[in-house]
């Protein structure tokens, strides 16, 4: 349970906002009227979540100093995220510009962050179309795409296309299907650049059908520049 979760936690926190000083258990259950135990089983929560932290309090006379607790320096980490508004702000500026030079600069973004992505392999291997496929269906796989392998040519080749049954970004893709589709095929080419592998996404068709898009394979890097817009 977090501390936007629990009243009794938020009380706490608001407790040791408001005192000009770190307080002990027993400070802060006499300020809520409730028993030190309850305070403190609170307290070690909100220490364990990272929004408070402990101290000692300055010995008055002999004993162990007791624990003070202050709510921790910054911006409460606890609330809520806007990030697909975000996304969308974003996205309805870049969708304003010139389409064809919106579309391009969507797929350089993704082609970018595509070889940021994957591991180059290590100096003097020559990566397989096959091997490189894979890779790239397992970086699809992390990113949340659901993607699966289908098609010819056979066990040893890579495989014609690669369904993806689920969009991570699903509810911006039906919206701005004319920016986050090239970005996901410039993520795939730029993630097979990266790997030097001798073949390239050469189309993605989204919404292929009801249940999936297709990303479909072939060429080389040279294919790559013959094929400047999605499918």
């Amino acid at each position: 349970m977090t501390a936007r979760q629990s009243p009794r936690r938020r009380e706490v926190l608001d407790v040791l906002r408001a005192a000009p000083a770190p307080l002990g258990v027993a400070a802060v259950a006499e300020r809520m009227g409730v028993h030190p135990n309850t305070v403190r089983y609170h307290l070690d929560a909100l220490v364990a979540d990272g929004l408070v932290e402990s101290g000692t309090e300055a010995s008055s006379g002999p004993g162990r100093p007791r624990a003070a607790y202050r709510v921790r320096p910054g911006m409460d980490r606890g609330g809520a995220r806007g990030y697909p508004l975000l996304a969308r702000m974003l996205l309805s500026r870049w969708a304003s510009a010139d389409p064809p030079e919106a579309r391009a600069e969507a797929e350089e973004t993704g082609r970018a962050w595509g070889r940021f992505l994957v591991e180059p392999p290590p100096p003097f291997e020559r990566p397989t179309a096959a091997r490189s496929a894979a890779r790239l269906v397992g970086l699809l796989d992390d990113l949340g795409f659901a993607p699966s392998a289908e098609g010819p040519p056979g066990p040893d080749g890579p495989p014609a296309r690669i369904r993806l049954r689920h969009c991570p970004f699903l509810e911006l893709a039906e919206e701005y299907g004319q920016l986050v589709c090239p970005l996901h095929l410039g993520l795939m080419r730029g993630a097979l650049a990266g790997l030097g592998a001798p073949l390239t996404a050469t189309g993605l068709e989204p919404f292929a059908e009801p249940d999936s898009c297709l990303a479909h394979l072939g060429g080389t890097a040279a294919a790559e520049q013959k094929e400047a817009t999605p499918r």
